[in-house]
Order: C-alpha cells, then sequence, then structure tokens
C-alpha cells in the first residue's frame, strides 16, 4: 500500500512541475547605433499556474540581460533595474514594452541590426528557461506596429 502511495505522490508532483510553464511570444527589440551599450528588448508573457516570475536571462549579443521598470520619481520618469525579478500572478498576461517593463541588454558586442534576429534565453523562478527569437525592428516597424497590439495587464 506505501508503495502505491509514493507513486501517487510521485506522479502527481511531476503533473504540478509539468503545468509550470511560461508562454513568451512577440518578442522584439529596438535598433541600435554603433557605440551604443544597451538595448530594449520587449515579449509578451501568458502565465498559467502557479505563480512564477522572470528573474533574468541571457544572451550571446550582450554581456547580461537586466529587468527594468519605469517608475515616476519626483516628477521624472526614471528606469529602474527589478533585481528580485518580475512577479508572474498565476493565469496573467504581461507586457513588457516600451515605456513599462522591459530587458535591458547591458553591453551589447554588436550594434542590434534592424531586420536582424537573435537568441534570448529567459529565466524564471519554477517555469523551465525558454529561448525565443528576438526580431529587431527599425522605428517604421515600430511604428507600423504598435497600432495593432492589445496590452492587458
Amino acid at each position: 500500500m506505501n508503495k502505491r502511495i509514493l507513486f501517487t505522490a510521485c506522479l502527481l508532483g511531476l503533473t504540478a512541475a509539468a503545468q509550470a510553464e511560461v508562454h513568451a511570444r512577440q518578442a522584439w527589440a529596438r535598433f541600435t547605433v554603433p557605440g551604443m551599450q544597451s538595448g530594449g528588448v520587449f515579449v509578451q508573457l501568458d502565465n498559467g499556474e502557479p505563480a512564477d516570475a522572470l528573474i533574468g536571462g541571457s544572451t550571446p549579443v550582450a554581456e547580461r540581460v537586466e529587468i527594468h521598470e519605469h517608475i515616476m520619481r519626483q516628477g521624472n520618469m526614471r528606469m529602474q533595474a527589478m533585481p528580485n525579478g518580475l512577479p508572474l500572478p498565476a493565469h496573467s498576461h504581461i507586457a513588457l514594452q516600451p515605456g513599462g517593463y522591459h530587458l535591458m541588454l547591458i553591453g551589447l558586442k554588436q550594434p542590434l541590426a534592424a531586420g536582424s534576429r537573435f537568441p534570448l534565453t529567459l529565466n524564471f523562478r519554477h517555469a523551465p528557461a525558454q529561448t525565443v527569437q528576438v526580431e529587431v525592428k527599425s522605428p517604421s516597424d515600430e511604428a507600423g506596429g504598435r497600432q495593432h497590439h492589445h496590452h492587458s495587464h
């Protein structure tokens, strides 16, 4: 009897672990010009259960990836790092977008050329790491595409 209970408990544990999954989609970055040391990446994150957090990432095109947010401080919009990560509540849809939450590529190894793509691995507190292809957009791509996106938090 104890073996059967243990086996069932193991199966339930595997099922719970399999449900810990965040889906990243529509990843894009702003193009950069030579000499720029950082760049922004934006992505849609859809989380199921349980609650999770985006805690970092990595990419071959930059030395490190940081999660940032824009906040109002003394009437000025400021950008600051989120060292504890970005909370992803259960059943949430979070848009990392210009003027809000975003990923900063620090120490770019080369300019991000419009029309190019690069891999970005996202790290989560519970869900497995996920690698997405990031499309680099020019300002005209960004302006043309923005009117078609609907953002919800």
